[in-house]
């Protein structure tokens, strides 16, 4: 017998996800990350069973639509280390931004970017005690192929960054990049760890394909 189909009913948006323990509020309105206007897509940040976190930038009839998730709480002082799967292949117009963020003024922002802004060629890495304008205050390096370790710790009037082959800590040979930063160091405040992917707008380089980034962990100790 022929039964008729009610209409189907709308998925519901989650505004929240769990990853590594912790509690992650999803960006749902537009931003403007280096000056470029993203659209951010709350599909576009998920959890799979594993528990890795998925960040993509994918494309609907608006345009590219990017991926941003914020902890819902400050930390403040302490150790933070994230496990990123492969980013070496991230066309030049796609950014990964791992960072602090504080809303409330001043930004308190600190970051770890994996792009090449728009650049084919050149290095594709950063770390970044903002302003990122003074000279000082910015570090470019080569992130390879394969899983990496990113982490910052971060003190009183400092602030050093590392990257490490591999999803483990593992020896000094397997270290990639390393900077300490001692001038212009924020203090804890309303900060929150910020995760984002998005595209940065560059007419000689624009984005072509659909960009999907995994975070296998995120790690913190005071």
């Amino acid at each position: 017998m022929a039964t008729a189909e009610g209409p189907m009913l709308a998925q519901p948006v989650h505004r929240t996800l769990h990853f590594s323990g912790y509690e992650w509020e999803i960006r749902q309105t537009v931003g403007n990350p280096r000056g470029s206007r993203n659209l951010y897509n709350p599909a576009n940040a998920w959890v799979d069973k594993r528990g890795f976190l998925h960040l993509r930038i994918a494309k609907n009839a608006a345009g590219w639509t990017s991926a941003e998730v914020d902890l819902s709480r400050s930390l403040g002082y302490g150790s933070y280390r994230f496990i990123v799967h492969d980013v070496s292949q991230l066309e030049p117009a796609a950014v990964l931004n791992i960072s602090s963020w504080d809303d409330s003024g001043p930004y308190r922002e600190m970051d770890i970017e994996t792009s090449r802004w728009g650049e084919p060629t050149g290095k594709n890495a950063q770390y970044v005690v903002q302003p990122y304008y003074i000279p000082a205050n910015i570090v470019r390096f080569t992130a390879p192929k394969g899983a990496l370790v990113y982490s910052f710790v971060w003190g009183p009037g400092r602030v050093s960054f590392s990257t490490i082959r591999g999803s483990t800590t593992g020896s000094n040979s397997d270290m990639v990049a390393a900077h300490a930063f001692t001038s212009g160091i924020p203090s804890p405040g309303s900060e929150l760890v910020r995760l984002n992917l998005y595209v940065f707008d560059n007419k000689r380089s624009p984005l072509h394909h659909e960009v999907e980034v995994i975070i296998e962990k995120f790690e913190y100790l005071p």
